[in-house]
């Protein structure tokens, strides 16, 4: 066990992947599907015996600087781990391609969970690949979160800290000397894994009490609690009895929100209270105005006129629970479509809600949670910026209050946050045009970069007026994709960090 802490980090995430590889292949054995096992199996154990053989070459090997070799190992392994995690697929699916299964496997891990195949195309136990995938994705990044982009302060944590990216806090020379990446994030892992396992099961019993078939319910569970919105039946259940099983699905998604609800709350104060806590109040406003105003839009432009009856009213409740449901599932990324957005939809008379949903995207959930997108916390940094710069207009030598955190959050906060979120459109402006020197029309070329950038899949499907094929896509567009959904799971600001050359030397 002593020698296997002291392996590179990039070895041991590969070794965990193939082991993973044989819960799959257990699954296709029960169900009798011995070709789908038989390439999990072998996959899996071709893919342990050639991390072995790494494993004895890197063992001795350490790296000269040890913050640098966490981003490293980071970004190595949404590059590396995909191609693993394909090789099975592309056994199980002999008519399928290597850019397809890569893609597919990329969507996955990023917790984007687009994919390039029809639900019924694909064996059930790859459908649990795809949904455990995107689990250990989002565990994965919950930990990296912590373990390796934390101490550097990234992935949000310079908005609260005010710090430069990359140069971290005072200290950190000193603890990455003496706490190798592999610990690390060992440690943090045993700390995260329990919980996220926890609620991941309990919501499983809680979608199965709520009348849903087991398979689907397991899928849905792992892909809510990762916020990657993989499904096996294409989305959430519209008929039958969906109200509780939503409702579920509702209180989980909380854990995108804010990293308050995961243990070692680290860019909080403490002592300070959840009441306080600046995601969760934006969550909560953003969910309160735009159910709202989809729901009251039906007085304003989509009716004629008429008292709404008793039948309007109960149609009333079921559009407001589905606005209010999509509202929070797209905030946090997952993507999930209640029953009753169909009927939220009608009931605003709104012709382009896709461009709502991808906005909420493009708002994304907490720091160090598996949401994606800009981040809560950059855009109330930039919010109270702006208040405080109205009140200087009025009051030109007022003396901005609040504490030394709100200070530093209205300062080098916003003037970070404004960094990424300048980054994050030159991202989406240099991507859709890659996309459109790659044959993609500007309308699919924009809804594809959004769902990549805020590893929001589903957006492809919903947003568009005509769902976006995305197997038919041409190999350089797939690739540019794949990019897309590393940059924005990674977030550009920590892949500049590690190309800086300033990195380079300490």
């Amino acid at each position: 066990m002593r020698r296997l802490s002291e392996l590179p980090l990039l070895v041991l995430l590969m070794g965990i992947t193939s082991l993973s590889m044989w819960l799959p292949a257990a699954h296709a054995a029960i169900l009798r599907d011995h070709d789908t096992g038989r390439a999990f199996f072998y996959s899996g154990v071709i893919l342990l015996i050639l991390t072995a053989m790494i494993g004895i070459a890197t063992v001795n090997h350490r790296a000269r600087n040890p913050a640098r070799a966490n981003l490293v190992a980071l970004v190595g392994a949404y590059i590396v781990l995909p191609l693993l995690m394909a090789l099975p697929v592309i056994q199980a699916l002999p008519d399928t391609s290597w850019s397809n299964a890569w893609l597919e496997m990329v969507s996955s891990f990023t917790t984007t969970g687009a994919s390039l195949y029809e639900p019924g195309r694909l064996p059930p136990s790859i459908h649990l690949w795809r949904a455990q995938v995107g689990w250990m994705g989002g565990l994965f990044i919950l930990v990296a979160a912590v373990a390796i982009l934390a101490p550097m302060t990234l992935g949000g944590i310079e908005v609260m800290s005010g710090r430069v990216p990359g140069r971290g806090a005072e200290g950190l020379s000193q603890i990455t000397a003496t706490a190798d990446p592999a610990r690390r994030v060992a440690r943090q892992a045993a700390v995260v894994l329990p919980i996220y396992a926890g609620l991941t099961v309990l919501l499983w019993i809680a979608l199965l009490m709520a009348g849903q078939p087991n398979f689907p319910a397991l899928i849905h569970a792992m892909s809510s609690v990762s916020t990657s919105g993989i499904s096996a039946s294409g989305g959430l259940p519209v008929e039958g009895p969906t109200f509780l099983a939503e409702l579920a699905i509702f209180l989980a998604l909380f854990g995108g929100i804010t990293r308050r609800f995961w243990p070692g709350s680290f860019a909080y104060e403490p002592g300070s209270r959840l009441s306080g806590d600046p995601e969760l109040r934006m969550a909560l406003t953003l969910l309160a105005i735009i159910p709202a105003i989809l729901f009251l839009r039906h007085w304003i432009a989509a009716t004629d006129g008429t008292t709404p009856g008793e039948g309007d009213g109960l149609a009333g409740l079921r559009a407001l629970w589905g606005a209010v449901f999509t509202t929070l599932s797209f905030l946090t990324t997952t993507g999930f479509t209640s029953a009753d957005w169909s009927a939220a939809r009608d009931w605003s008379g709104l012709e382009t809600p896709g461009l709502v949903l991808a906005g909420l995207a493009i708002f994304g959930g907490g720091i160090a949670t598996t949401a994606g997108g800009v981040k809560l916390l950059r855009v109330y940094a930039l919010f109270r910026h702006g208040e405080r710069e109205l009140e200087r207009l009025i009051h030109p030598n007022s003396v901005g209050g609040a504490g030394t955190s709100a200070r530093r959050l209205r300062r080098e906060g916003a003037y970070l946050a404004w960094i990424f979120f300048m980054l994050f459109a030159l991202s989406i402006a240099v991507l859709v045009a890659a996309l459109a020197l790659a044959g993609i029309d500007f309308e699919p070329a924009l809804i594809l970069t959004l769902g990549a950038l805020t590893t929001t899949g589903p957006l492809t499907s919903i947003a568009a007026v005509d769902p976006i094929p995305l197997a038919l896509l041409p190999a350089a567009a797939k690739a540019i994709l794949g990019a897309a959904m590393i940059i924005g799971r990674l977030e550009l600001l920590a892949i500049l960090v590690l190309l800086a050359p300033d990195n380079w030397r300490r």
